[in-house]
């Protein structure tokens, strides 16, 4: 018998405590401290252990999660958890992940996953139906919107540059531009710098009074870079950026793009899968028009890290990409099946796919187009009751779920330190048009109206001056 296998006792046992920690973490999350303390004494024990030489044993193991991991851990799942684009993992999530790390199937060539293949291009065809685009569009599953931006120029890299899979940048041709906005995920720069464009390439073009990409800058921007003997080749538009949740004006970017022939990758990791709600399509629609669109599953599908998306419209440009021939891998192609290595970089590929399927089918889609028009609504209640507050003041339009605000005459990162210590939530900072100011988002199911009434109450108070006491001026410690 191997030594790394449980006893049928031990099986039962490890289910029993499993249950019982999943049970135990989903009754404490509302009394939990959203941003605990961390135990530096045991977080330094953990890093001074050495590697075991004989094992513990379940229970022991248990005891160690419980005990020192999760006290120690971030409290995701707290309805007041608002500082990111991250919500909490939905219900079915962990019993997802438990299944695919059990099967551990291999999703890179369909003979070694074959239910996960088709699971996969389910998943993939559903949200391409989501975007707007045509049956021809492919794509892959992601780690998340960085690389999945990162996946995507390079395919426009391929498709764009003659020759680029054999001279790469070593070529005697004009610099290549890639073009974004000032207020875009900084995945873009990063992109640029490993895929070898180099920053001094990407222009970063500035916004409107909306925080959206400016298409006149733009337009002049490109003309600039023609008229310099340079090469421009991709523009990276943002449907919901970080800071504000803007949503660049999609149309009128790709109008151009086609104009001047472009390719156009959409940055929808936050804001895409809003198209879920039908109010939100005519902010979005252009998302439909892009070459290639990221999008999170693990943001507002609620999937539990990692999952991240990218679509290509035509999806033979996808594959041009990232398909090499390789002997020991062939394989007979199959019409049902997908050779997901042949659409990626990645050979050994988790099943991603899993968990996002299994919550729409133990979900319906129809609760998370509920869910996600429920944050929307929890938004603009925190923003109208930020502007009805004197000494609250409203930075930015509020377009998808993020809130960004000023309190007058308060220090913000104090402001934020003491929000959370008294547990009333995580947020988060912003800087926008050289202002500081706080920035909740809120991206989590969990959250209700009384969540938000509290941190406007917790707010209210912060922005009140004290009031002075008749018969005798504030002293230092009132001030």
């Amino acid at each position: 018998m191997s030594e790394l296998l449980l006893t049928d006792e031990e099986r039962d046992r490890a289910g029993t405590r499993l249950l019982t920690l999943l049970n135990g973490h989903e009754r404490g999350i509302p009394a939990a401290q959203v941003l605990p303390e961390p135990d530096r004494e045991t977080l330094t024990a953990l890093l001074s252990d050495p590697m075991p030489e004989d094992g513990i044993g379940v229970d022991a193991l248990f005891d160690r999660w419980e005990h020192e991991i999760l006290p120690n851990s971030t409290t995701v799942a707290h309805p007041r958890f608002l500082a990111y684009v991250l919500g909490p993992p939905n219900g079915i999530g962990p019993y997802a992940e438990a299944v695919a790390a059990a099967i551990n199937q291999n999703c890179n060539f369909w003979q070694l996953s074959p239910a996960a293949s088709v699971v996969e291009r389910a998943v993939l065809e559903w949200l391409a139906e989501v975007v707007g685009f045509p049956s021809s569009a492919k794509g892959i599953l992601t780690g998340g919107g960085s690389l999945a931006t990162l996946q995507a120029l390079a395919a426009a890299l391929h498709d764009r540059v003659p020759g680029f899979r054999a001279t790469g940048l070593q070529r005697p041709a004009p610099a290549l531009v890639v073009y974004t906005s000032v207020e875009a995920h900084r995945s873009v720069d990063k992109a640029a710098a490993i895929l070898g464009i180099g920053l001094d390439h990407v222009r970063h073009i500035p916004t409107d009074s909306q925080h959206r990409m400016d298409v006149t800058a733009l337009t002049e921007a490109i003309a600039a870079d023609r008229s310099a003997g340079r090469q421009p080749w991709c523009v990276v538009a943002t449907c919901g950026t970080v800071n504000t949740g803007a949503v660049d004006p999609l149309d009128a970017i790709a109008d151009l793009c086609a104009e001047q022939d472009l390719w156009l990758h959409v940055d929808g990791a936050y804001g895409a899968l809003f198209l879920l709600c039908e109010e939100m399509r005519a902010v979005m629609g252009g998302c439909a028009r892009a070459d290639s669109i990221s999008l999170d599953p693990h943001k507002t599908l609620f999937a539990p890290l990692e999952a991240g998306c990218l679509l290509v419209r035509d999806g033979a440009k996808l594959r041009d990409a990232y398909a090499f021939d390789s002997s020991y891998l062939t394989v007979a192609e199959d019409p049902l099946l997908t050779d997901y290595m042949d659409y990626g970089p990645q050979l050994s590929r988790g099943f991603k796919a899993l968990k996002v399927w299994s919550a729409l089918q133990a979900f319906g889609v129809n609760a998370f187009r509920t869910t996600m028009a429920r944050t929307l609504d929890l938004a603009r209640r925190l923003a109208d009751g930020i502007e009805a507050t004197p000494g609250l003041t409203l930075l930015a339009p509020v377009t998808l779920t993020a809130v960004c605000f000023a309190i007058d005459g308060v220090d913000h990162t104090a402001a934020l330190q003491a929000l959370a210590a008294d547990n009333t939530a995580l947020l988060g900072p912003v800087l926008l048009d050289g202002r500081h100011g706080i920035r909740a988002c809120i991206t989590n199911h969990r959250t209700t109206p009384a969540d938000i009434d509290l941190i406007l109450d917790r707010l209210k108070a912060m922005s009140s001056p004290p009031v002075e006491p008749a018969g005798r001026p504030l002293s230092t410690v009132d001030q």
